[in-house]
């Protein structure tokens, strides 16, 4: 199979969110109709431009992995298709999730980072639901409580936390800057092999 792209964009070696960071600079640089592939080795980076093409109104075409490099696929958006990108309003910082977690609020934290992530570290009582796995995943997540979602650095959970409200969640917090500047204590779940 023979994809003609029209810039390589290199962001191997990048964890998020700066292959998304790369890429929506590199996409202004094209025009209308043109693609772009983008090279990354973040597993999660899959999930991420998918999302962020569907809510820019840029086409992801696909993903091929090659020799551990993951290859995304994404068509500039012509001007009619082009979406204002859009933060969800609801945001929660540390310091106020972690009062909550302390006053044994009824909260989930869910953890939208790959599980590899998650396996390495994650707030104790957090739900890890990748957000490459979302979609077909809503069932799992109680739509009556305060739902905290949190990643790496708010980028992801940015982007679940527009997704829970468009499927009728109705409290939905998007936790910055996320698990990277987290202080308070964490969970392993590392098995002695």
């Amino acid at each position: 199979m023979s994809i003609t792209v029209n810039e390589t964009l290199d962001a191997r070696g990048l964890a998020c969110p700066m292959p998304i960071v790369k890429t929506k600079k590199a996409i202004t640089n094209l025009q209308p109709g043109q693609v772009i592939e983008v090279q990354a080795t973040d597993k999660g980076s899959a999930a991420d431009i998918k999302a962020w093409a569907s809510s820019t109104g840029h086409q992801y075409l696909g993903t091929i992995e090659k020799e551990n490099v993951l290859k995304h696929y994404i068509r500039k958006a012509t001007d009619e298709e082009t979406k204002v990108e859009t933060k969800h309003e609801e945001i929660i910082n540390l310091e106020e999730l972690r009062s909550k977690i302390n006053g044994d609020e009824s909260i989930i934290i869910l953890d939208v980072r790959e599980s590899a992530e998650f396996t390495f570290g994650h707030i104790d009582g957090a739900v890890n639901i990748p957000l490459g796995e979302l979609d077909q995943r809503f069932s799992e997540i109680d739509k009556d409580k305060e739902i905290n979602v949190i990643c790496r650095t708010g980028n992801r959970s940015d982007l679940a936390a527009q997704k829970l409200t468009e499927k009728g969640f109705k409290n939905v917090k998007n936790v910055l800057p996320g698990m990277s500047k987290w202080e308070g204590p964490t969970e392993k779940v590392i098995k002695n092999y």
